[in-house]
């Protein structure tokens, strides 16, 4: 397994995500809310397997957490994944690797407001599983709480797909609907195309509701 390159002086709280997109949403997200910047957002690097092939997104995250857990400069790790299509198996996926290093009693299952574990003599712990810790799925389907419900445009990107995929002209695979919808929304905006973390800032993705609510609530208490 090859070495994480960090930086000469890491951060002792970090927020450890999937990839460039949560890094830019949840940028975001914490200037929007004035998060303090208590914490580094952090996507891990690629790691070299055996057979010459590369971990990345959540396989690397979850490959590199038992190493950066064990490193004692931490003091603080929250954790951002999605769900995918099984939200019971990533969690115990999750749960495995901190037994690993010694976290014992964390609960069988997600914690609805996210988890936050705390043990002695190791790094405070937070999960947060996308969309909601209840519902399987990824930051896309997160982003799109973003939208108020009534949105007529919304609506109308859903028909859109829902024609494209009655037709079997869909070029994306059925599972990865929500990232379809939400991009297929954005491109049509002011500005078309926008990606997600700016059309945050740019305050097009506007909507306040108790998904978002619960994640600002869950990064202000775990970096608090």
């Amino acid at each position: 397994m090859g070495k994480r390159k960090t930086s000469s002086q890491p951060h002792p709280q970090q927020l450890l995500v999937e990839g460039k997109n949560d890094f830019h949403v949840i940028s975001a997200l914490r200037k929007k809310y004035n998060i303090p910047s208590r914490f580094s957002i952090e996507v891990p690097d690629s790691i070299e397997l055996s057979n010459r092939k590369k971990a990345t997104g959540v396989e690397a995250l979850l490959l590199g957490l038992p190493i950066r857990l064990k490193e004692p400069y931490l003091k603080t790790l929250g954790i951002v994944v999605d769900a995918d299509q099984d939200l019971q198996a990533r969690w115990q996926a999750i749960r495995d690797k901190l037994k690993s290093v010694g976290y014992d009693n964390t609960p069988k299952n997600p914690c609805p407001e996210g988890l936050i574990y705390e043990q002695e003599e190791l790094p405070k712990i937070g999960v947060w599983i996308m969309p909601n810790n209840k519902l399987t799925g990824e930051l896309e389907d997160f982003v799109s709480y973003l939208i108020a419900d009534d949105d007529q445009l919304k609506d109308k990107a859903n028909e859109i797909l829902d024609e494209l995929e009655k037709l079997e002209i869909n070029g994306y695979n059925k599972g990865d609907r929500a990232k379809a919808m939400i991009h297929t929304w954005l491109a049509r905006q002011k500005q078309p195309g926008m990606p997600m973390g700016l059309s945050i800032t740019a305050n097009v993705l506007k909507y306040d509701n108790g998904v978002l609510q619960a994640f600002i609530n869950w990064l202000n208490k775990l970096y608090q």
